[in-house]
């Protein structure tokens, strides 16, 4: 949606299949390196409302690119009127998802006229508590009752209205669960995510070189690469349509005759599955390591300690244990200005015999279904790791077995990530 050559490209998408009935859209997005996002303008405009009470400065840039995208799509539309409203009730309401929340507006109200299909608002539809928390269930039923009847409709994604009907906005990358949730609203067939990718990768490609694309994976092995890092949707879109059984397709906008990424059912997997579906990673996290004696006899030691972060608002990424040793892995960024703090509660929480903190850690998630089912995958991937000389500083491995998490130093994250990338792929 970044201009107007990609909405016309996005509308001949559309129009190519009468199936695709319901659009949702995100703002424009960067048109080359140097761009702006309009959702981070539209932040600045907020910032600028805030301090002066109007957002004649920076809304320009914003009311210079709709005007752009407008006139390269010779749409029937007062730009103007429609922009002119917009900066009048974003300087009226002065809250921050309001502003953030026009880009999607104004680029369904384009691309609506682009199409020829009604324009239908999420606001009142796609529905939050006071405190900005998704009502899914209202929300389905609100989407389904207003669309009932409707035979083509652009819808902005990334916002709705809370119970006082003020505008909130989902986390950046928000459209994805917009969608999701109008696919679960109207029971469609199949839920068409599109990009500016050819699919889910099965690595990071910044990381490893020409990583293969994943044909097909699950609504779980999704959640566990996305949550790791892997940020083609956004992990909370799986769980409208998860319930329904609708598949995720992620397609490329600008490739549009590929099939794509599927994403379903474990049970609807291939038989041909892969053994390691995909790896992911992310760096910047620490492990604080708790040692004491008879640990495993002491009643509510574990609560102990997580009483202690829960006290500070920090939450938890894992809690690898033995017998005598508790180790609790937290990102970064939640201990800044925190760290001494959380030590002496601790130690005054559960009087441990040692406490010890090993930062630069980076964490790496090998994913796949069928490691359960296949003898030896733990032994190639520490194998891996061990013939490249990379040490283990944390292993986590649920009792699903659908994924193994290694801690590694950060100086090793990326040819840790190589290592697995190639010992499995050489494999299968």
């Amino acid at each position: 949606m970044a201009n107007g050559k990609t909405i016309s490209r996005v509308a001949d998408i559309i129009n190519s299949d009468g199936e695709r009935r319901f659009v949702v859209v995100s703002a424009p997005g960067k048109r080359d390196a140097s761009d702006l996002k309009v959702t981070d303008a539209l932040y600045d405009c907020y910032n600028e409302i805030a301090q002066t009470g109007s957002c004649d400065t920076t809304f320009a840039l914003i009311k210079k690119r709709f005007e752009d995208i407008s006139t390269e799509l010779s749409l029937d539309v007062d730009i103007q009127l429609l922009l002119s409203q917009v900066k009048a009730d974003m300087e009226k309401f002065r809250t921050k998802d309001y502003c953030a929340s026009r880009g999607e507006y104004l680029s369904a109200r384009l691309l609506a006229a682009k199409t020829g299909a009604e324009f239908i608002d999420t606001a009142g539809l796609i529905l939050f508590d006071a405190g900005g928390n998704l009502l899914l269930d209202e929300s389905i039923e609100k989407l389904g009752d207003r669309l009932k009847g409707v035979e083509k409709a652009v819808l902005p994604g990334f916002y709705g209205t809370d119970c006082n009907s003020n505008v909130r906005t989902f986390s950046r990358g928000g459209s994805d669960i917009s969608g999701a949730i109008l696919a679960r609203a109207v029971s469609a067939d199949v839920y068409e995510n599109w990009t500016d990718v050819d699919g889910f990768l099965s690595a990071d490609p910044r990381v490893v070189d020409k990583p293969e694309l994943i044909d097909c994976l699950s609504y779980r092995e999704l959640r566990e690469l996305a949550y790791m890092g892997a940020e083609v949707l956004h992990p909370e879109s799986i769980f409208p349509v998860r319930s329904a059984g609708i598949p995720i397709n992620i397609r490329n906008t600008f490739n549009p005759d590929y099939k794509g990424t599927m994403i379903v059912a474990s049970n609807k997997l291939p038989k041909e599955h892969k053994v390691i579906t995909g790896i992911a990673g992310r760096k910047g996290f620490t492990i604080i390591n708790i040692e004491k004696d008879m640990m495993n006899s002491e009643i509510g030691f574990g609560r102990k300690v997580l009483e202690v972060l829960q006290d500070e608002g920090i939450s938890f990424e894992h809690v690898p244990s033995g017998i005598d040793t508790l180790s609790v892995v937290i990102r970064d960024e939640y201990l800044v200005g925190k760290m001494q703090k959380i030590l002496a509660k601790l130690q005054e929480a559960v009087n441990s015999d040692n406490i010890e903190i090993h930062s630069g850690l980076s964490l790496i998630a090998t994913v796949g279904h069928n490691m359960s089912s296949r003898h030896g995958t733990a032994a190639t991937l520490f194998g891996a790791l061990a013939s490249n000389h990379i040490n283990v500083r944390m292993i986590d491995q649920g009792s699903s077995e659908l994924n193994i998490i290694v801690g590694v130093d950060t100086f090793d994250y990326e040819k840790a990530i190589n290592s697995i990338y190639h010992a499995f792929c050489c494999e299968q």
